[in-house]
């Protein structure tokens, strides 16, 4: 079972969605660098609060702060496998983590990039909510069942993320284009790259991915 990927694709792609499926399904631990940072924001850490300023304006956080803690958190919980949702989204990063995982003697299994319309990122921005508490990932049509939205998992509320502003989205497309993009070569050239439709519903794209990670198709 391939059990070392990253999730690559737009703000709105259904990364968050798709990694939490996966560590439910296979046990594969997760995490992102959005998640490290809201830990160390709700922790009240220095750097917390000054990336939390970062994130909310639309920028990236430098790639130096995000490889010290994805190396961290790979020494502490990698040692059975990883997914990581979102990371790396720069080539220095990609090639960051090509080298901390040479030095941790393993190697990266799948590189899955969902793709998705600009139309669809819009409309799932516009209707995500996210747990406060452990970050799952919804949406407000399906979250109807409650007058108080709140996580099926931990009973957390569910709230709209900083970041989800149609202004701010509209920066992180952009950075998307010209730092993201590049990954798709850079993984192709590595014959670990598997693009997959995420136009479609969560279960229907986990069906593909799931295939992947058991072996059992290619894409």
């Amino acid at each position: 079972m391939k059990r070392r990927l990253v999730l690559l694709g737009a703000p709105g792609s259904g990364k968050g969605t798709q990694a939490e499926m996966i560590t439910r399904q296979f046990g594969i631990p997760v995490t992102s660098p959005g998640a490290i940072l809201r830990r160390e924001k709700d922790l009240g850490t220095p750097l917390g609060q000054e990336t939390a300023e970062v994130l909310q304006r639309g920028d990236l956080v430098s790639d130096k702060i995000i490889i010290e803690l994805i190396e961290d958190w790979l020494r502490l919980h990698g040692g059975h496998g990883f997914v990581f949702d979102g990371f790396p989204r720069t080539l220095p990063q990609a090639e960051s983590l090509m080298s901390i995982l040479a030095r941790l003697r393993t190697a990266l299994d799948l590189a899955i990039w969902l793709e998705v319309s600009e139309q669809t990122v819009r409309d799932r921005i516009a209707g995500r909510l996210q747990c406060g508490a452990c970050g799952f990932t919804t949406s407000v049509k399906s979250a109807k069942f409650a007058e108080r939205p709140v996580c099926p998992y931990c009973d957390g509320p569910l709230v709209r993320r900083n970041d989800d502003d149609m202004a701010v989205l509209q920066k992180r497309l952009s950075e998307f284009e010209t730092k993201t993009q590049p990954l798709a070569s850079f993984y192709g050239k590595m014959s670990i790259l598997h693009r997959i439709d995420g136009n479609r519903d969560r279960e229907t794209v986990f069906s593909d991915i799931s295939r992947l990670i058991e072996g059992k198709a290619s894409a």
